[in-house]
């Protein structure tokens, strides 16, 4: 009987143990195949897989991992955040785990959390701390932006936009042409899925319009344009109808880079096949569209080019590409036509345009501003919109575009007006699985007042070493609003020194003012205002150009005993330099004093270095040298009683440690 229930016993045993090693083959076996489809790009269906995986017993380092990277390869940055949160918690994570888990809370606007992660990222990798630093400073402007956003309404077009990703829409003079990859019909004759993505092949659509601002139910444009694999986003030249797109080739693979067909991911290796976009044209024949002709440099066996864009006359195409020679993962080229008709030779945007990063989606507004989207740029997270300062081929800087225009989540393909007041973009700000939608934008600024007053400080006859404030009335005055056409507005303050300007909330303004025997005064204001009953207040304050004058320069502190220009300096020295820029004809002297206390050598030698560093920052800022005098007191000319041998309370010894300056004589050919 004991024979018999041992027998039983250790024939169960058998069994569990077969039964383990055959769910550790099928483990094995399922990791196996969830592998295939990641190295294969099929992200929609290793992510399946490797759920499936985790569903079967303990979680793994690499299984977790995998989730969390393809939840980031799909734009999905809520789950991203969540699943790299679990990766950190395994023993053997990589520390650069830390920073794509704090690049994925950026995107979801925890930028609090983020910023902790990256400079977590920067003590755990030293060699990248410049970098995760930069990073975590981002978090901070994005959070001012955010607080302080620029006067856009933004909201989403619902007779666009699908279950899945809607982009980079165009608009024509009867309608609005973009690329989606919505599934199309129902059952058995619904379109294919992209395993990439689990949507639809990228596809282009036209939306006939029903007025300036609405369009009937979007079409995909026909065979010509839309083979079965992804075809988009594209750009019209309306003067010759033709169609200019991006046309994505599947090439077999032979290195080992990736390109996703709206942004050119990085992916893993394996695979057989990679996506590699080329510029087509397609010329529209009344209902028809025909010849359809490849890009002269095309060269999808090497690299990708795609994402097309025309300033208005199609003279200048601009368009994206990887080609060998660039700065980063994609850079911005442009191609001129030639007066045969043909395009010049890929000319590289150049450094100020391209980073290190990704360069993608550019556009020309009516306004004739070239805008992109980029990672490599500092942002708010994911691909923000920049617009490019200065001329064609000679930009000399990038400008954020700011909230609301960008998001923590990506914002691309801009169309902006000859106003620069409305347009559309694309944007994941409103979706929950990381798929783009199509945006409306349309400036709303709210209406308030500037109410100021222009006034001089002059000495309290019964205060030795204190001022008080004065009126100046009738002073001119002339407020223009920067980046704005509009003629700047002038009238005069009145006989109390008072003035009114209706201005806009979130503008800049500068308010020059002119009189005679006063130096002209120049101040910048952007009015904060929540309510169109607000009202902001300022101050204008005047110093007379009378030579020989001192006039002191508030708050000026230097360090004990040093001589280096604090942050604190460097603001009211800053407007020292407006005052020079105004009154160009003066000449000054910039003098330092000192307290009584230490030798009367010692002084000596620090006002004057302190003079000097004054000078120094001012040059720095770009004022002449020439038109300044450093000069160092010491304490030879004490404002008060606090001299040696006499005791005085600190605030007595600060009114004597100060810088000022005056005017020496003008210079009438300046």
């Amino acid at each position: 009987m004991i024979y018999q229930i041992t027998r039983k016993y250790c024939l169960s045993l058998i069994l569990l143990g077969v039964m383990l090693v055959f769910a550790q083959i099928a483990k094995a076996q399922d990791t196996q195949q969830a592998d295939k489809h990641f190295n294969e790009f099929e992200f929609s269906l290793a992510l399946d897989e490797y759920k499936a995986i985790l569903d079967q017993g303990e979680p793994s380092l690499k299984v977790v991992q995998r989730i969390a990277d393809i939840y980031r390869i799909l734009n999905n940055s809520k789950e991203a955040e969540f699943w790299y949160a679990q990766v950190i918690t395994f023993a053997g994570a990589d520390p650069s785990v830390y920073f794509l888990y704090a690049e994925s809370a950026k995107r979801n606007g925890n930028y609090e959390k983020a910023k902790q992660l990256f400079l977590e990222y920067s003590k755990r990798v030293p060699g990248q701390a410049a970098l995760a630093q930069q990073m975590a400073a981002s978090c901070d402007t994005s959070m001012k932006w955010i607080r302080n956003p620029r006067p856009f309404r933004v909201w989403k077009e619902k007779s666009l936009n699908s279950d899945g990703a809607d982009f980079s829409p165009f608009k024509a003079k009867d309608g609005l042409y973009f690329a989606s990859d919505r599934l199309q019909g129902k059952g058995e004759a619904q379109s294919a899925r992209y395993a990439w993505t689990g949507n639809g092949f990228i596809q282009m659509y036209f939306a006939p319009a029903k007025s300036d601002t609405t369009w009937d139910k979007p079409v995909a444009l026909p065979s010509a344009i839309n083979t079965t694999y992804h075809n988009g986003p594209a750009v019209s030249l309306e003067k010759d109808n033709t169609l200019y797109f991006t046309r994505t080739r599947a090439v077999r693979r032979e290195i080992k880079k990736n390109s996703d067909p709206t942004s050119w991911f990085q992916g893993a290796e394996g695979g057989t096949h990679i996506n590699r976009l080329g510029i087509y044209t397609a010329v529209k024949k009344g209902s028809k569209w025909k010849k359809v002709k490849a890009f002269k440099y095309n060269n999808t066996d090497q690299f990708s080019i795609g994402h097309p864009a025309l300033n208005a006359d199609g003279t200048m195409l601009y368009f994206v590409s990887d080609m060998p020679g660039g700065l980063g993962e994609t850079d911005i080229y442009y191609s001129e036509r030639q007066a045969n008709g043909e395009w010049s030779s890929p000319v590289n945007a150049g450094n100020k345009i391209n980073t290190t990063g990704r360069e993608s989606f550019p556009s020309v507004g009516a306004d004739g501003v070239l805008y992109f989207s980029s990672d490599g740029h500092m942002g708010m997270g994911g691909l923000d919109l920049f617009k490019a300062i200065g001329p064609h081929k000679a930009w000399t800087a990038v400008e954020n575009m700011k909230y609301p225009f960008n998001t923590s989540h990506d914002d691309l393909g801009l169309v902006m007006d000859a106003s620069g007041k409305t347009g559309m973009l694309s944007s994941g700000r409103f979706a929950t699985d990381g798929f783009d939608d199509i945006l409306s934008f349309v400036e709303n600024r709210l209406p308030c007042t500037i109410a100021g007053k222009t006034i001089e400080f002059v000495a309290d006859a019964q205060n030795r070493g204190k001022k008080v404030e004065q009126v100046v009335g009738n002073v001119m005055l002339q407020i223009t609003e920067a980046g704005s056409d509009a003629k700047p507005i002038e009238l005069t303050s009145d006989a109390e020194g008072n003035f009114t300007f209706p201005v806009f909330a979130g503008a800049t303004y500068t308010i020059r003012g002119a009189k005679p025997n006063y130096l002209t005064q120049t101040i910048t204001v952007s009015p904060d205002c929540r309510n169109t009953t607000d009202s902001v207040k300022v101050e204008m304050v005047f110093n007379r150009d009378t030579p020989n004058r001192p006039i002191v320069i508030e708050n000026i502190y230097y360090d004990l005993d040093k001589y280096e220009i604090t942050a604190q300096a460097a603001v009211e020295l800053d407007k020292l330099v407006q005052t020079l820029k105004d009154n160009p004809a003066i000449v000054i002297e910039l003098s330092s004093h000192t307290d009584s206390r230490q030798t009367n050598y010692y002084n000596q030698m620090l006002s004057d270095l302190r003079a000097n560093a004054a000078v120094d920052y001012l040059v720095l800022k770009g004022i002449d040298r020439s038109r300044l005098v450093p000069k160092g007191y010491g304490e030879t000319q004490l404002i008060n009683k606090c001299k040696d041998g006499v005791y005085c309370p600190e605030d007595m010894h600060q009114e004597n440690r100060r810088t000022e300056f005056k005017i020496l004589r003008k210079v009438n050919n300046l």
